[in-house]
């Protein structure tokens, strides 16, 4: 009984904690290749027996590959290639290390799906040319290269330009081999015909109204003859591009409201690097009243709206089917202006059942107008419940006239009375009304009393000794 007690208490806890341990030291050895050795985030390879003669892969069914961070790679002569499936896997990777290996070839593909890769370092390994391809989708902080023997080429220019315009004053100490094997300072290389292309587009006016069309055309210039591609980004409108040599047409169908503002580039890329000259495109469309929802109340009451036009539309508020007058009671914000989208409300301060209806906006501009209604309802009339539901007598308001207010001011103000507070100065007069007619009755009634009193005193035999409440009759008679 007292073994059993024992294999059951602390003892037998300390052996099941050390086999889960020595499981999960297991399963990482087995998914793990040989010479490595890896955890959740991190592979570590660095045994050169008995070496890897390819990329480190994980095992199926293992740890999840898009977990790993970090590839540490080092005295692995076998390992001369990277190819373009070997690194796809690693998508969260950041951070790779391949140092005094053998990695004579890298794929231009190879980088293709790793886009957070940020650290690269090839230090001392064998390679004599590398494409700036590989990395040109890249947005590498680092980029070693240290120790390798390069040809001397127009395929290794771009290094020594990515030297000469990167911002970091530290610069690496590279050299490339000549036709003679001898060691050439990448600093002071020279290769004819060997340089940075050139990129111009030409467009006409790119302020386009919503539903034409557009021809783009770009010139590219350079030695080796740049290619040349068009980025237009998410554009949303219909576009097709055709090149011949070193001219390139970029045409734009039915263009969208959508595209405004966005940025189409023409880019020139070769060996060496590349360049791209810009343009923004402007569509000018007819204002569209996206959104107006009934009054919200923070500080103050809020009518929501959001307008989209170009140029900017103006807009104007109706009550009722009268022209709104706005002033520091009720007026127009404008609190997000995204391009083309303007998002606000017409605030009101401490409205009341006299600023109950109907509110209609309606935005213009040349290319046309939308106009919207909603219906607010902020208190109910004074003596009937406060019901949204019930008919309310009806009430003749004044037509005030105002400007049309532009959406980019937030205030058009006026010398005529505010809606919400001539509700509030109507209120407070019939109060002082009420109050005044209230004072003079009570004083009237007081005044009565008095005379009464005073014309009883006149009568009474005791004069003006005062009232006598009690007489006192003798108890004998």
């Amino acid at each position: 009984m007292s073994l059993w007690t024992r294999w059951h208490g602390p003892t037998m806890a300390r052996l099941w904690s050390f086999c889960w341990l020595a499981l999960g030291l297991w399963r990482p050895a087995v998914a793990c290749p040989a010479s490595c050795t890896c955890s959740a985030s991190r592979i570590w390879c660095s045994d050169p027996v008995p070496g890897l003669m390819a990329f480190p892969r994980l095992e199926p069914n293992s740890a999840d590959p898009e977990n790993i961070t970090e590839i540490f790679i080092a005295n692995q002569k076998k390992l001369e290639i990277i190819n373009e499936d070997d690194i796809e896997a690693y998508v969260g990777l950041r951070n790779l290390t391949i140092v005094d290996s053998g990695l004579k070839f890298v794929a231009y593909k190879a980088f293709l799906k790793n886009s957070n890769l940020q650290h690269i370092n090839f230090t001392r390994n064998k390679l004599t040319s590398l494409s700036r391809k590989h990395f040109r989708h890249l947005d590498l902080s680092e980029l070693i290269l240290v120790g390798n023997p390069f040809t001397c080429s127009c395929d290794i220019m771009w290094i020594k330009t990515l030297q000469e315009t990167k911002s970091s004053p530290e610069t690496q100490d590279l050299y490339c081999l000549n036709e003679s094997s001898k060691n050439i300072p990448l600093a002071n290389l020279q290769i004819p015909n060997c340089g940075l292309p050139s990129a111009s587009l030409a467009a006409p006016n790119l302020t386009v109204e919503e539903g034409k069309s557009i021809t783009l055309s770009c010139n590219v210039a350079g030695d080796p003859v740049p290619n040349l591609y068009w980025d237009v980004g998410n554009l949303v409108s219909k576009h097709m591009n055709e090149t011949s040599h070193t001219q390139g047409f970029l045409r734009i169908t039915n263009i969208s409201s959508d595209d405004s503002g966005k940025q189409i580039s023409c880019v020139a890329e070769n060996l060496v690097g590349e360049d791209q000259d810009s343009v923004n495109l402007t569509v000018h469309f007819a204002p569209t009243i996206t959104f107006l929802e009934s009054p919200t109340s923070d500080h103050h009451w809020c009518i929501p709206f959001t307008v989209k036009g170009n140029p900017k539309p103006t807009l104007q508020w109706f009550y009722n089917g009268a022209i709104l007058n706005e002033s520091k009671y009720i007026c127009t914000k404008i609190h997000v202006t995204n391009h083309t989208e303007y998002h606000g409300c017409l605030q009101l301060d401490n409205p009341t059942h006299m600023n109950n209806g109907d509110y209609t906006l309606i935005a213009k501009n040349e290319y046309g107008k939308d106009e919207r209604q909603i219906s607010a309802h902020f208190m109910g009339w004074p003596g009937i419940d406060d019901d949204p539901n019930l008919n309310y007598p009806d009430v003749i308001y004044a037509d005030y006239g105002t400007a049309a207010n532009d959406i980019g001011d937030t205030t058009n103000r006026s010398n005529e009375i505010p809606p919400t507070g001539a509700a509030d100065n109507a209120g407070r007069e019939h109060l002082s009304v009420y109050a005044v007619v209230v004072i003079a009755s009570v004083v009237g009634f007081c005044l009565l009393v008095m005379l009464f009193l005073l014309k009883l005193a006149r009568h009474s035999k005791f004069g003006m000794k005062g009232f006598v409440l009690f007489h006192k009759i003798p108890l004998d008679g």
